[in-house]
């Protein structure tokens, strides 16, 4: 009997074969545009290997997708990866642009590196307690409960908790049809 983890892995790997094959991918080339081996990524659309979120990113770019066409699709979903652990709140897909709402904890000292998301992705976090610093692009910015910011995702950018406390946070992140 399979555990619940390698359920999920196997519906998620079936989700990227499909996306794969409808866009006339090859595996060689997603494996290439993703950054990751094609061994892994034919073990993750077998079910073979359970992704990291680092991975889910970095597949979901090239395919053109939000991470949430990936995972499991209801919202209540929980990824855990790297002191981070993040529950899907809600997604919204409407003609032109899907935005996907989750609550993100990342524990104290706690670094959360993310690679570009496909082109015209925005992000916005909005820190409901603890405090940590968002870097993107070239810059980079200090927030504390309360602050927002709003940043384009579609570059590297990473998220680091402050070293005495989760940063715990509501993340929007918009993906243009």
């Amino acid at each position: 009997m399979a555990r619940a983890g390698e359920a999920a892995g196997a519906g998620v790997g079936a989700r990227i074969r499909a996306l794969r094959e409808a866009r006339g991918l090859s595996l060689s080339a997603l494996a290439a545009q993703a950054g990751i081996g094609k061994g892994s990524l034919s073990e993750l659309e077998t079910g073979r290997r359970n992704p990291t979120l680092d991975t889910l990113y970095a597949v979901a770019a090239p395919l053109g997708v939000p991470l949430a066409a990936l995972v499991d699709d209801h919202d209540g979903a929980v990824l855990a990866h790297g002191g981070m652990v993040t529950t899907r709140v809600r997604v919204l897909r409407e003609p032109g642009r899907t935005t996907e709402v989750y609550l993100i904890r990342l524990a104290p000292g706690a670094v959360r590196s993310s690679p570009a998301h496909s082109h015209g992705v925005e992000e916005q976090l909005v820190v409901v307690a603890g405090s940590g610093v968002v870097e993107y692009g070239d810059g980079s910015v200090a927030l504390g409960p309360g602050d927002h910011v709003r940043f384009a995702a579609d570059q590297p950018h990473a998220y680091r908790a402050g070293p005495d406390a989760a940063l715990e946070a509501v993340n929007v992140i918009v993906t243009p049809a």
